[in-house]
C-alpha cells in the first residue's frame, strides 16, 4: 500500500510539472492571443509564399521568449522590421522609438492588424534574456512586437536581403544601416524608410495600403 501511495503520489508530480510547463509556454497564461508576441501566436495564413518572400528563407531564429521559429511564422498579417543590437549606443533606440511612432501613427483599426519585428545583429551577446530584458527598457508590449536573435551566417543572409549593411568595431559597437522595412502578409517587401527621426506619414500610409 505505502509503494502504491508513492508511485502516485509522484505521477501525480509529474502530471503537475507537465501542466505547470504548458501553461507558462511563451511567458503567458492568458488565452488572448493578443496579449503573445507574434512569434508564439498560431500562423494565421495558409496561402503559398512567393518566391520574392523572406517567408522563403530556412533559417531559424530565437525570440526573447526562449521560442525557435522560422520567419515564415510571422506571417498572415504585415510586419514592420528593423535590424539593431541591445547594447547600441545612439541609432537603435532611436530606430525603435520611430517604430513607436508609426504604430502611433496607424489607425486602431490598422494596428490590430500589423506587427513589429527587431531582429539583433550581435548573435554573440544578444541572448534571450538580452533581448527580454531590451524589450523591457525600451517599453515594448508583448502584443504587436517580436523580438528576434539568430547565428551569423543567418544575420548576414537576412541583412543582405534587406539591404542592410552593419560592420563590427573594435569596442563591440555595430556600424549599421538605420533602415525599417515593411512586409506583406506574405513577406514581400513593400516599403522601406531609411535614416534617423524619420517623418512616419507616408510609412504609415504603405502599412495601412499592405493592411487592407
Amino acid at each position: 500500500m505505502t509503494a502504491l501511495f508513492s508511485t502516485t503520489r509522484a505521477w501525480l508530480a509529474a502530471t503537475f510539472i507537465v501542466v505547470a510547463f504548458g501553461l507558462t509556454s511563451c511567458a503567458t497564461t492568458s488565452t488572448d492571443s493578443r496579449e503573445r508576441p507574434p512569434c508564439c501566436r498560431e500562423i494565421k495564413s495558409s496561402a503559398p509564399i512567393p518566391d520574392q518572400s523572406l517567408y522563403q528563407l530556412d533559417s531559424q531564429w530565437t525570440s526573447d521568449q526562449g521560442r525557435v521559429i522560422r520567419l515564415g511564422n510571422l506571417q498572415g498579417q504585415p510586419q514592420v522590421i528593423a535590424m539593431i543590437f541591445t547594447s547600441c549606443e545612439f541609432a537603435c533606440p532611436i530606430i525603435v522609438n520611430d517604430m513607436k511612432r508609426i504604430s502611433d501613427a496607424l489607425s486602431p483599426e490598422v494596428q490590430r492588424k500589423v506587427n513589429f519585428t527587431l531582429i539583433s545583429f550581435d548573435h554573440e551577446r544578444d541572448t534571450p534574456e538580452r533581448l527580454l530584458a531590451f524589450r523591457k527598457r525600451m517599453g515594448l508590449p508583448m502584443a504587436g512586437w517580436t523580438l528576434l536573435r539568430g547565428e551569423e551566417d543567418d544575420v548576414r543572409e537576412l541583412a543582405a536581403l534587406l539591404g542592410v549593411n552593419y560592420r563590427k568595431d573594435a569596442r563591440g559597437q555595430y556600424a549599421h544601416s538605420n533602415l525599417i522595412t515593411v512586409l506583406n502578409a506574405q513577406g514581400e517587401i513593400v516599403a522601406q524608410e531609411s535614416g534617423l527621426n524619420i517623418r512616419t506619414e507616408g510609412i504609415a500610409e504603405k502599412i495601412t495600403a499592405a493592411a487592407k
